[in-house]
């Protein structure tokens, strides 16, 4: 949302996990927009927030995309994406609580349960 502009995205695939799509629809989100931008990333991906907030990103990348027991990072490439784009935008990660009746993760959750029927 930009003002009173608001664009709606979303999609999905079939053999995924909750993860990798969290981490998809800020990519996706991210890559539309057309200019570098102060952007305010709401989310209720702790897994999503916490990467950045909690530095978890830098360690990764510090430590060859290892993680704290030396294991490799799962959805790597994704990782690289996200972390790409965060370098071309000014990016803020803020945690919402899910399931708490917040009108935009509603509507958030609303356009991934179309995406799972239209799959199905």
């Amino acid at each position: 949302m930009y003002k009173d502009i608001k664009k709606e995205i979303s999609g999905g695939e079939k053999q995924t996990t909750n993860n990798i799509m969290e981490i998809t629809a800020v990519i996706q989100g991210l890559k539309t927009l057309n200019r570098p931008c102060n952007v305010e990333v709401y989310s209720d991906s702790a897994y999503v927030v916490n990467a950045f907030d909690k530095g978890w990103i830098y360690s990764w990348m510090k430590n060859n995309w290892k993680t704290s027991n030396k294991e490799p990072v799962k959805n790597k490439e994704l990782w690289q994406e996200l972390y790409s784009l965060t370098q071309k935008h000014k990016v803020e990660f803020i945690k919402v609580k899910g399931h708490s009746d917040n009108e935009f993760n509603n509507r958030c959750d609303e356009l991934a349960r179309g995406e799972i029927d239209k799959l199905r």
